[in-house]
């Protein structure tokens, strides 16, 4: 059986802050039904705990990626929201890298043996 990987993210096509949209996304439920339970848990408890907890659970939530992820995409998205400066790092430490890489390659097509080398193939 295939173990599916539970996200929660907040919706961008949620109504206020996409927190309710985001858990039935994940759930596989309907975010009518979600609405409709909080207004009644609402009214029949008290409405300051139901509001704090909706606010409290829209900053806490990441906002949905507006692209769909990959395995490593979605690792690398999930350090961005927790930690800016640790993926601009990363950012920085991978673009170094590609850096290297390039000047590896532009050095070999421009030396005078890549020249030779493609006139002697040709």
């Amino acid at each position: 059986m295939e173990r599916r990987h539970f996200t929660l993210y907040r919706s961008r096509r949620g109504k206020i802050f996409g927190v309710f949209q985001g858990i039935a996304d994940a759930a596989g439920l309907d975010a009518f039904w979600l609405r409709i339970f909080a207004i009644l848990l609402a009214l029949f408890t008290a409405v300051l705990p139901v509001v704090l907890t909706y606010v409290a659970a829209a900053l806490l939530m990441k906002p949905e990626p507006t692209l769909p992820l990959g395995p490593g995409e979605e690792e690398f998205y999930n350090t961005m929201t927790s930690s800016r400066a640790f993926a601009l790092k990363r950012l920085s430490e991978k673009l170094d890298s590609l850096e290297k890489r390039t000047q590896f390659v532009e050095s070999v097509v421009t030396s005078r043996g890549w020249d030779w080398d493609s006139r002697m193939r040709g």
